[in-house]
């Protein structure tokens, strides 16, 4: 069932449009500090190896003997292999498919066969969480300061399973969070009659933005009131309250690479009081309405260009006091709405914040190079003796480019080396 075949036409019609350079070019690093979903609970099993890539990063998702998550880099500090790629969990340790070596979920080497001893090298990784059916992980520098709370709508049984929709955008994922304090675009994507007034709370990483919207859904005008809780950069969950339907929005925006965003949308709609059999149905319709909605402003993600002072009327607020709060959750030096660096912004975190030694990302520019410094993940693109400093594992040292494998070894006396976290 199609009720709103505008959206179809209007994609069709972007698609077609050539891309500008500008749409790929942002001042601010791609990887805002703070927590993430990479994954629905269910999509991780035990015994199973699940391959991700988020941050400009390969990693891996597997349960340890214990059952909970670990989401570790991909390569095996070895010779390299991509231990998605065929590698399994072998009594809650990964196994690389290549040489045999195994990695606990706390990324240490715990078994290399034919070896006397075993190295003492680890998988770098990320902080891990585990709540509301979500797998979280923290991309920032030191330990995580503050928590996402959980969703009780994801475990109440007044909900309806989600209506789950993920789609990826050439796009910065400050501008996907823009969008919802974008009181203009209501009108004419949302059918709202006219922009909505706004409330903006903020406390530190978290904020809420309250408001009322006013749509016609089924030739029926419906008066709604909406509250979204942004917990930090990636996770907003945003609650819409009316006279037919109630539904709960888990709206995850996740760093993919230097151009592209990931947007998962997960809608926990009430069920019915009086008529709970009727929820099947009432997806299919909130389905056939708003993921169309959803795909054009994809489409439009995809051709926008980021304007660091947009031309704001009176009434557009939010855009303004949306980009002052987020600010906090880049580094210092780098704030929104600075001079575009010359190379598109990188992650720019070579560390391992649960203890594997890394020093995390200092963003400035090392000498003669244009390398971020901690930026290890740019020494397989030099050309080899290219001067850079290293940052990687604690040090900072005048070393020379070899095409190391990535923020896995560091040049040490001519020869490459992998530090363990006993060396950090």
């Amino acid at each position: 069932m199609r009720l709103r075949r505008s959206h179809d036409k209007a994609a069709a019609l972007l698609a077609a449009l050539p891309r500008d350079p500008r749409a790929d070019t942002y001042p601010m690093p791609a990887v805002p500090h703070g927590w993430y979903a990479v994954l629905r609970s269910a999509e991780l099993r035990q015994g199973e190896v699940v391959s991700l890539h988020y941050f400009g990063r390969a990693l891996i998702a597997f349960r340890g003997t214990d059952g909970q998550a670990a989401v570790r880099d991909a390569h095996c500090p070895h010779y390299g292999a991509h231990l998605g790629a065929g590698g399994k969990v072998v009594d809650g340790t990964v196994e690389c498919p290549f040489h045999g070596w195994r990695f606990a979920a706390d990324g240490r080497c715990v078994e290399a066969p034919f070896a006397v001893r075993t190295p003492k090298v680890s998988l770098g990784g990320l902080p891990v969480r585990e709540h509301s059916g979500l797998v979280f992980v923290y991309a920032g520098p030191g330990a995580p300061a503050w928590e996402v709370p959980e969703i009780p709508e994801t475990t109440s049984r007044e909900f309806a399973s989600p209506v789950d929709d993920t789609c990826r955008a050439r796009i910065h994922i400050q501008e996907m969070r823009e969008n919802i304090v974008d009181e203009s675009h209501f009108h004419f994507i949302h059918g709202q009659a006219e922009p909505p007034v706004q409330d903006w709370r903020v406390d530190g990483p978290f904020a809420e933005v309250r408001g009322r919207i006013r749509r016609r859904v089924l030739g029926r005008d419906i008066d709604n009131t909406f509250d979204a809780f942004m917990y930090g950069p990636g996770v907003m969950v945003v609650r819409t309250h009316g006279p037919v339907l109630s539904v709960t929005a888990v709206a995850l925006s996740t760093p993919v690479d230097d151009r592209t965003s990931e947007l998962r949308m997960l809608y926990y709609l009430r069920k019915p009081a009086r008529a709970r059999f009727l929820a099947p149905a009432l997806k299919l319709v909130f389905r056939a309405e708003a993921l169309g909605e959803v795909r054009e402003e994809v489409h439009i993600w995809d051709h926008k260009i980021h304007q660091p002072r947009p031309v704001l009327l009176p009434h557009e607020q939010g855009i303004r006091q949306l980009r002052r709060w987020y600010a906090q959750f880049y580094p210092p030096q780098t704030p929104p709405g600075a001079p575009a660096a010359d190379h598109p912004a990188r992650p720019g975190w070579a560390h391992d914040a649960e203890g594997a030694g890394a020093a995390g990302a200092a963003q400035s520019r090392s000498p003669g190079a244009g390398l971020l410094v901690g930026d290890a993940v740019q020494v397989q693109d030099l050309p080899q003796g290219t001067p850079f400093v290293a940052a990687e594992f604690g040090e900072r040292t005048q070393q020379s480019a070899v095409g190391a494998t990535a923020g896995k070894a560091v040049l040490v006396d001519g020869g490459m080396e992998h530090p363990s976290e006993e060396q950090g």
